[in-house]
């Protein structure tokens, strides 16, 4: 039986092969730097702040909610011919302005990509609005009331990416506050590449359900016990990891330590093309440096149905597709 895999962390831009920036670009008439791409034609970058500035500089090429939509049905399509069952993925306003490209117009467009992808294969899926924690507190809570504004079935959560050393997390409390009161799923990107304090900060000041990446944590025994009593969910990308230099290899993510300690994981692939992974490849390399068996990577894939921001319906139904030994 193969593997039912779920990837609850996993930006919609950063999903965008080279090939399909590339082909935006020239129907939008955008001409992208050569430095963004090496020989190969794979996205080039070096280190964190790289990676973050070619990340922008690709998203230029998305100017039309056409554009949105090839990205949408590109990931959920390409995801699920994998083996995904569900994804969810951040989707982000700030970049779709930038684009010119109104917030409503823009989650339509994704939300009809998948909808293509669900009647091609099955696939179920969801999207978390995104602010930008480096473009500032006003712009995320821009970002937050777009969810009362604009509210849309598929959007059932809210989030915050961008860089972790940029401000303090109760810097962002009114963003959270905002999209909790419009019954938004709540995560934040912490603990990726800053210590055990970004996750904590992160969890007292934003009361979130989950934490995106969140492996800094293992260096605080008595914080993960909070973590495991709570329940928090972390949603781990360790291929990521590995390409930002958080990690070495597979074998020296903490996701084992991690589990022992109770606390919650989910897998996630973060932005495919930029690290050279996807969410079979996580699954693969994760059941390998570990020596889990399948049963225990459908565990992980449970864990991360039963912390979907989805309907209890939904749920159900991905939960009855997962079958874990007697």
């Amino acid at each position: 039986m193969s593997l039912p895999l779920v990837d609850l962390h996993c930006h919609i831009e950063g999903a965008a092969p080279p090939d399909l920036i590339r082909k935006l670009a020239a129907r939008n008439g955008v001409r992208l730097p050569d430095h963004i791409f090496d020989d190969d034609g794979h996205y080039r970058w070096t280190n964190f702040q790289h990676f973050l500035g070619a990340y922008d500089v690709a998203c230029t090429a998305i100017r039309t909610p056409q554009d949105y939509y090839d990205l949408s049905y590109s990931y959920f399509s390409n995801a699920a011919a994998l083996g995904m069952i569900y994804g969810e993925v951040f989707i982000s306003a700030d970049h779709g302005a930038n684009g010119g490209i109104a917030y409503p117009d823009m989650v339509q467009a994704m939300a009809e990509g998948l909808g293509k992808a669900r009647e091609e294969s099955g696939v179920q899926g969801r999207f978390i609005l995104t602010a930008i924690r480096h473009y500032g507190i006003e712009k995320c809570e821009a970002t937050a009331k777009q969810a009362h504004r604009h509210p849309h079935n598929l959007v059932t959560g809210f989030g915050m990416a961008g860089d972790e050393h940029f401000g303090q997390p109760a810097d962002y409390a009114r963003a959270f506050d905002i999209a909790r009161d419009a019954d938004m799923g709540l995560t934040v990107h912490a603990g990726e590449v800053c210590g055990a304090h970004s996750v904590r900060n992160a969890l007292q000041a934003l009361r979130p359900s989950r934490i995106g990446h969140g492996v800094q944590a293992i260096s605080d025994t008595n914080f993960l016990r909070r973590l495991a009593g709570e329940g928090i969910v972390l949603e781990v990308c360790p291929g990521s990891n590995i390409k930002v230099g958080v990690y070495g290899t597979y074998a020296q993510s903490p996701i084992k330590c991690l589990q022992d300690a109770g606390v919650k994981l989910a897998l996630g692939a973060d932005d495919p093309p930029y690290f050279h992974t996807d969410i079979a490849n996580e699954y693969a390399q994760v059941q390998k440096a570990f020596s889990f068996i399948d049963d225990d990577m459908r565990a992980i894939s449970r864990t991360a149905i039963e912390a979907a921001f989805c309907d209890e319906q939904t749920k159900a139904d991905l939960l009855g597709r997962i079958q874990v030994s007697p």
